[in-house]
C-alpha cells in the first residue's frame, strides 16, 4: 500500500519503480495506490505502471467536494477477491453489476455527480496535459521561490517532489503557525499544516489548486 503523493511531507512517491522492485524479487503481493490527491493534479497510470488498485476520492483535483470515492481494480485483484484472498475487495459484486448499466446498487451522491461531470469538463477543456504540466510549473516556481529565500524543502529528493504542494521547514526560532496566521490576515491566504513532530516547525504550500 502506497501513497501516491503524500500531503504532510511533499513527498511523490515513485509508482513504476516500486511495482519494478516488486517484479524484480518475484513476489506475489498486490499493488494498491492512493491517489487521493494526486489524481488530475499529478501524472498518474493505473495500467501501465501495473497497479492493482486504486483508491481516489472526489476533493483535490477533481475539484469537488468529499464524498465520492473511485476505485480502478485489475483483473489480478478482482480474481484474487472472488478467491477470498483480497479482503478490501469483498462485497462488490453489486456495485459491479450495476456499474455496468451506468447505476448505483445504493443511493447516490446525486449532486457530487452532477459537480463530476462539470468538472470532469474543465480538465477536458483544458487538457489533462495542460492541467498537469501547470501544476508543475507553479510547483517549480513555489520551490525556486523558497530555495531563493534560503528555506528548507522538507523532501530532499528532488526525483520525489511533489507537483501537488510543497513542504517547507521552518528557521529555528520561528514558528509555522504565526507564520500561517500572518499569511492569512495579511495576505488572504491559507497554507497548510506540518503533522505530529513537525506541527510547528513547517508549512505547506499548495501550489496546483484548479
Amino acid at each position: 500500500m502506497v501513497v501516491h503523493n503524500e500531503t504532510s511531507t511533499g513527498v511523490a512517491s515513485r509508482i513504476p519503480l516500486i511495482r519494478q522492485a516488486i517484479d524484480r524479487a518475484r513476489h506475489g503481493a498486490m499493488l494498491m495506490v492512493d491517489t487521493i490527491s494526486s489524481l488530475a493534479s499529478m501524472e498518474y497510470r493505473h495500467a501501465e505502471w501495473g497497479v492493482d488498485v486504486t483508491v481516489c476520492c472526489s476533493q483535490k483535483g477533481l475539484m469537488l467536494p468529499p464524498g465520492l470515492g473511485f476505485n480502478a481494480v485489475s483483473d489480478k485483484a478482482l480474481a484474487a477477491a472472488k478467491q477470498g484472498a483480497c479482503a478490501l475487495l469483498l462485497g462488490r459484486e453489486d456495485m459491479l453489476k450495476n456499474n455496468a448499466s451506468g447505476f448505483f446498487p445504493y443511493t447516490p451522491a446525486t449532486n457530487l455527480l452532477y459537480g463530476l461531470r462539470e468538472a470532469l469538463a474543465m480538465l477536458r477543456e483544458e487538457g489533462l496535459h495542460n492541467v498537469l504540466a501547470r501544476h508543475a510549473r507553479h510547483a517549480e516556481a513555489t520551490r525556486r521561490a523558497v530555495l531563493a529565500w534560503d528555506l528548507e524543502i522538507l523532501c530532499v529528493d528532488p526525483a520525489e517532489h511533489s507537483n501537488v504542494l510543497t513542504a517547507v521547514m521552518m528557521p529555528k526560532g520561528h514558528d509555522a503557525d504565526a507564520f500561517r496566521a500572518t499569511v492569512l490576515e495579511r495576505f488572504d491566504m491559507s497554507l497548510g499544516t506540518g503533522l505530529a513532530k513537525l506541527a510547528a516547525g513547517c508549512f505547506a504550500s499548495a501550489t496546483s489548486a484548479t
